[in-house]
């Protein structure tokens, strides 16, 4: 018999999820910082065996929309209540289970009604035993339904244990993508990602979330991927910063994000880019569809 199913990624904003999403894969698609709101898209990372594919689904941080960039992002996160047959909640040592409290009852309902729901406490490397047993009941009484899995999705610990019960969970069926396909992401896709991770990495406040990528040229040559990439924010003031004295923090961003890409793709890269202002696109309902957020 083989196995097949989606296992969705879902919690509040900085609590490791992709983290233990590229944990899980074994591969690293999606972002990871310590500032939260990373993620933007729901990532489909596959994982295949002989008898089995997993379709995990990294989606981002529960949280209250502010504009509507963040709208559509929750309905990313919500999306993924619908389709799951393995729902992953993820909270931390230092999360609270008020932080999102109506996300956390459709969760609720789900596990009451069937849908295969575990509960992940994630970072237990930064607690002690007793926290951690507390964190354990406190987590078994408030999703009775859920199995509870201790972890530390840096370290590794109990990822292994995590995955073969995802696996023994998974519905009976044929798969749902190519054996040899790790995601349904273009490349472009992770090119962009890698660009806009050296952007949160490399500055402050409000610049990160202010910025989009988009990727204009990609050529794969024999030797050599040649990248044109633009960087968009939403002010000029915003486009100096981006570019720095010099042009300095800009070439330091393009730096990073060349090795990482050429990483990605084992191949040598030239990458250029590009800082354009296009307004207030995070409230763009036309705009937001362009960057490929589809608003429906």
């Amino acid at each position: 018999m083989h196995k097949s199913g989606f296992v969705n990624i879902v919690g509040n904003p900085n609590v490791g999820k992709s983290t233990l999403m590229n944990a899980l894969v074994g591969e690293r698609l999606s972002i990871i910082t310590s500032k939260a709101q990373t993620t933007r898209h729901r990532i489909l990372g596959i994982v295949n065996g002989e008898d089995f594919q997993m379709v995990y689904s990294d989606t981002p941080g529960v949280l209250s929309p502010n504009y509507r960039l963040q709208e559509q992002m929750l309905e990313f996160s919500r999306s993924a209540l619908v389709d799951a047959d393995v729902l992953l909640y993820v909270t931390d040592v230092n999360d609270s289970a008020d932080r999102n409290a109506d996300f956390l009852a459709k969760v609720k309902k789900m596990a009451a009604a069937g849908t295969k729901v575990f509960l992940i406490i994630n970072k237990i490397d930064l607690t002690t035993q007793d926290t951690l047993e507390r964190l354990v009941a406190f987590w078994q009484h408030t999703l009775p339904e859920a199995a509870v899995f201790p972890i530390s999705a840096r370290e590794r610990f109990g990822v292994a244990q995590l995955f073969d019960a995802i696996r023994e969970a998974l519905p009976d069926g044929e798969p749902f993508f190519p054996k040899d396909q790790l995601t349904d992401k273009p490349a472009r896709f992770f090119v962009n990602e890698i660009i806009r991770e050296k952007i949160l990495l490399n500055y402050d406040k409000e610049i990160p979330y202010s910025v989009e990528v988009e990727v204009e040229s990609f050529q794969e040559e024999d030797k050599l991927i040649r990248i044109n990439a633009v960087i968009f924010c939403e002010r000029e003031s915003q486009k100096g910063i981006i570019i720095g004295r010099a042009g300095t923090a800009l070439k330091r961003v393009g730096s990073q994000a060349r090795k990482d890409i050429e990483e990605f793709f084992q191949k040598p890269v030239f990458l250029q880019l590009f800082v354009k202002v296009d307004r207030d696109w995070r409230s763009s309902q036309k705009r937001l569809r362009h960057y490929g957020y589809d608003l429906t």
